[in-house]
């Protein structure tokens, strides 16, 4: 089925398709209504039951899926351009991502279950309702409302994990989180791993071991993903020319702001704010 807004919400037996077909092309978030489904991320195996909650990011190894021969589930499949679009907040994003990526299974108490289940009453409303203008946009605003609530879920969690202390003080996790809050403050203009493996005292090559065990990926992709997120966001405010918006970004040649906008976005800036 076609996902025509970068995003969809389905049903098992109602649409006749599984979690598993989606799982190639977009993040897939998942509700078990009744049944079990069992999986690998490639390290542990899940089994997930009636009111749990999975979440499969693109990044992640999924494989071995299995469904009970009553297996029902609602789920909602969001491509990565839609995510990066109405992301509403980075430093949250990043933290859910890393504790998704260690919990891709978990239960959901009553009250969790009933804000999950409110956002995909109106993400239902919202699909079925009849296209406008402002069709995609609406549904952005509504996987913003989800995602809120989603963090709020699982903020119990990020807490214990943003707290947590290893033999030596601070496990990698903690490190790995420090290091997310001085990408957020400085990613503007500081672009290098060295950069942010002086602050944490630790080597360039120690830190992106540490992003690697705990995410998936390089320690200069999360850098990335924030630069790129300031980038954009300075790009649409249109009260900042493209001169003031290169100096912020720390580029002193506009040839090398506009090069490190079309490798970032396949766009030049004045292209980006034209389209």
């Amino acid at each position: 089925m076609e996902q025509r807004y970068g995003c969809n919400l389905l049903n098992t037996a109602k649409n006749a398709c599984w979690p598993s077909d989606y799982h190639a092309g977009y993040h897939v978030h998942i509700i078990v209504r009744r049944g079990v489904m069992t999986f690998s991320d490639g390290k542990s195996t899940f089994a997930s039951q009636k009111d749990d909650l999975v979440i499969w990011q693109m990044s992640n190894t999924i494989q071995n899926v299995a469904y009970s021969d009553d297996f029902e589930a609602d789920f909602l499949v969001a491509s990565p351009a839609f995510l990066s679009q109405f992301n509403p907040e980075m430093v949250w994003a990043s933290k859910g991502f890393i504790f998704i990526r260690l919990n891709p299974s978990f239960h959901l108490d009553a009250e969790s279950l009933r804000l999950m289940d409110a956002d995909l009453a109106l993400f239902r409303s919202r699909l079925d309702g009849e296209d406008n203008a402002f069709k995609i946009e609406v549904l952005g605003r509504v996987m913003q409302i989800f995602l809120y609530d989603l963090w709020t879920v699982y903020q119990h969690g990020l807490a214990q994990m943003d707290t947590s202390e290893g033999r030596q003080g601070e496990n990698t996790s903690r490190v790995f989180l420090r290091f997310l809050a001085l990408a957020q403050q400085h990613a503007r203009r500081e672009r290098e791993v060295g950069f942010y493996a002086d602050k944490l005292c630790i080597t360039p090559k120690y830190l992106s071991q540490i992003s690697r065990s705990v995410t998936g990926l390089p320690a200069s992709q999360w850098i990335q993903f924030y630069a790129v997120f300031e980038l954009v966001s300075l790009l649409n405010d249109t009260t900042k020319t493209l001169t003031e918006v290169a100096d912020l970004m720390g580029f002193e040649a506009p040839s090398h702001f506009t090069r490190y906008t079309k490798k970032a976005l396949g766009k030049s800036p004045s292209e980006y704010r034209k389209q």
